[in-house]
């Protein structure tokens, strides 16, 4: 039976995430259409979507911008709600996001994130460029679209933003633990240095210096990273060196990280 309002699209982008997907997709059954975008997957992903019932779109992109985007495009909703394989959306949230969508002018609405290593919640310190508690992840169809680029891209909006949803969160299984974060780090700067040759743009070690020192103390200090402990320092360790990594890698190590004529 259709449900009252408009209609809601799920959206999962993901690379062999048969470990992590059953447990996403079993929490978008309320969403009126679930698309899976998969990209170069070789593990048993395509199968776990369609056995949840999931519209399958399998490619290879270069850019997570590219394979976002065509998520989007495959989507039919009004609404369309973009979440990770690692995140979970519980029943609450979801009459929440019906709430909004049903009554909202607006474009697009940000949505509080829970971000977990393991099994413990992490609230305060995640920034930059290597945690969010907030995600403009509700949005209308045509309103949102990505840029080109391998990590955390760039976002071009049509419209305006509305309320944010926090009264309930996604849950963000973001990192098993602490190895798994700095394997993060690890993926997420080598992509980011990709991005900087292809755009020609690496920066000077000072600024990236500089960067380092800013991002730690906006996290740690700022974001109330303290707060946690010994795991606040951790991420704003991880987000401070996040920028001087990719730096040097670039700058060292060219070889390794420039992108093929394609990407």
């Amino acid at each position: 039976m259709p449900r009252p309002g408009p209609r809601i699209s799920a959206l999962v982008v993901a690379r062999n995430e048969q470990s992590r997907l059953p447990a996403c997709l079993a929490t978008l059954a309320a969403a009126d259409e679930v698309v899976v975008v998969l990209d170069r997957s070789t593990d048993a992903s395509a199968e776990i979507a369609r056995a949840h019932g999931a519209r399958l779109l399998e490619g290879g992109w270069e850019l997570e911008g590219e394979r976002r985007n065509a998520g989007i495009a495959a989507c039919t909703g009004d609404w369309i709600l973009e979440v990770d394989a690692d995140e979970r959306v519980p029943p609450a949230l979801w009459a929440e996001i019906r709430r909004v969508a049903a009554a909202s002018p607006h474009a697009f609405h940000r949505v509080r994130i829970d971000n977990y290593v393991g099994d413990r919640l992490i609230l305060h310190g995640w920034g930059g460029s290597f945690g969010t508690t907030l995600k403009p992840i509700l949005f209308r169809r045509g309103a949102k679209r990505w840029r080109g680029q391998r990590v955390h891209p760039g976002l071009d909006w049509t419209g305006t933003e509305g309320e944010r949803i926090t009264a309930q969160g996604i849950r963000h299984e973001l990192d098993r633990d602490i190895s798994d974060m700095l394997r993060r780090l690890d993926k997420y700067s080598s992509a980011k240095a990709a991005d900087m040759l292809a755009a020609g743009r690496i920066g000077s070690l000072p600024d990236n210096l500089r960067r380092c020192v800013s991002r730690w103390i906006k996290c740690y200090v700022g974001r109330k990273g303290y707060k946690e402990g010994g795991w606040g320092l951790l991420i704003a360790l991880c987000a401070g060196l996040f920028p001087l990594l990719s730096h040097l890698k670039a700058r060292l190590e060219p070889e390794r990280h420039r992108p093929n004529p394609r990407g």
